[in-house]
């Protein structure tokens, strides 16, 4: 019996980098973050964001996991900012990924012509 063929190292990488993004409170920390262009607190963040505090948490945690972000400790505090070498491989993560459409032909994939209203 053949085994089958496993995920290659871009396909996860590409798909930890898009889970990371797939949350809106997710894509507004990263663009807070790079409109800053430089650190902040989830304090600095929460009066801004409609979630709860440890909604943010979380969701700091999963960008941090992603690697999209750090978190730097200066008691009591976490300052988060982007990571530059990781944001950078993720921005070629995604350039490849969405790049691949271009070469895409124009198709129709309906097997049949949608019927008209008639009303």
């Amino acid at each position: 019996m053949a085994s089958k063929p496993k995920f290659t190292q871009y396909q996860s990488d590409l798909a930890r980098i898009t889970k990371a993004l797939s949350h809106p409170a997710r894509v507004y920390i990263i663009e807070k973050l790079l409109m800053l262009k430089g650190c902040c607190t989830s304090g600095e963040m929460i009066g801004d964001i409609p979630i709860a505090r440890s909604t943010l948490s979380r969701h700091l945690k999963e960008l941090k996991m992603a690697g999209l972000i750090q978190g730097e400790i200066e008691p009591p505090h976490i300052k988060y900012c982007i990571n530059k070498a990781n944001w950078i491989e993720a921005e070629k993560l995604l350039n490849k990924f969405l790049s691949q459409g271009h070469s895409y032909p124009e198709q129709n994939c309906q097997t049949e012509k949608p019927k008209k209203n008639t009303i």
